[in-house]
């Protein structure tokens, strides 16, 4: 990402986006900082199970008395991992696959395309949770997986910004007095282009986080982990949690940290979309 594109989106930006980055760095840190700011440990017993936030544990403890302020921080690292990975992976697959099909046309980008149209008609959950399942529980198998269904839609965004950039004058010009490819790719295509794939990979992030938490949440993702998908999946797996006052802090806490990754992440990606879609003008300002 440039310098000045950088600037002009931190001039531009709402109180929402504002708020939403603010909130997405607060989450960044605790996952970064998770080591430091965590009295207890996320993988052992720390204290009595199912004691209620206070008494040295500041969101209560699980079933097993693990600490689940532990467990939520070290969770974040493993949601930002699968989000940023799944994204990366898809962006930059989707993005070469984009500008592969708008520069060369033809065949290629027939195929390409139908490619893309198959993958979107397909149900991407059923067919998620049967390869998670095939595959097994793993990090890399979910990354996978997600990003198998992601990339579609940073690929059909690329390609359609591609194919106007191609009947720009000083393109079919620089094309006419010798550029190579590359060369356009490097130089015209790609300044062009990074600012939507930013935008299409923050909202990526968001995504796969959920997806994510949903396929833990069914008992398909890494049992080793304690993300915050498996936290759930563990409090609706525990008899009657509906029954007593568990659920205040076994399910709240962990719902909500994930509710307000997302909902930062598009209220970020909401302000970079008006600022980098030219047909939305300064709509990132009001």
């Amino acid at each position: 990402m440039n310098r000045s594109f950088l600037s002009s989106y931190f001039r531009q930006m709402t109180p929402a986006g504002r708020t939403g980055l603010a909130i997405l760095g607060g989450l960044i840190f605790l996952a970064l900082a998770a080591p430091l700011i965590c009295p207890h440990s996320h993988q052992t017993i720390s204290g009595p199970a199912l004691i209620p936030p206070g008494q040295g544990h500041l969101m209560g403890t699980d079933e097993l008395g693990v600490d689940l302020w532990a467990q939520i921080c070290h969770g974040a690292r493993i949601s930002l991992v699968i989000g940023l990975g799944t994204a990366l992976t898809a962006g930059l697959g989707g993005g070469l696959a984009g500008i592969l099909a708008g520069y060369a046309g033809g065949r290629v980008d027939t195929v390409l395309m139908r490619l893309v149209d198959i993958i979107l008609v397909l149900p991407d959950l059923p067919v998620m949770i049967v390869l998670a399942a095939f595959f097994g529980p793993s990090l890399t198998t979910i990354v996978l997986v997600l990003s198998c269904f992601s990339w579609v839609h940073t690929a059909r965004i690329v390609r359609s910004r591609i194919l106007i950039l191609k009947q720009r004058q000083y393109i079919r010009a620089a094309a006419l007095c010798g550029a190579g490819p590359w060369y356009l790719i490097r130089r015209h295509f790609l300044p062009e282009i990074f600012p939507l794939a930013a935008v299409s990979m923050i909202r990526l992030t968001g995504r796969a986080i959920v997806a994510e938490a949903g396929l833990s949440f069914l008992g398909l993702g890494d049992p080793t982990s304690r993300s915050w998908g498996m936290i759930l999946h563990h409090a609706t797996s525990f008899p009657g949690i509906y029954y007593t006052r568990f659920w205040l802090w076994w399910l709240v806490f962990p719902w909500l940290v994930l509710t307000l990754m997302v909902v930062s992440l598009a209220l970020v990606g909401r302000d970079m979309e008006a600022i980098t879609d030219p047909r939305l003008g300064k709509g990132g300002t009001s």
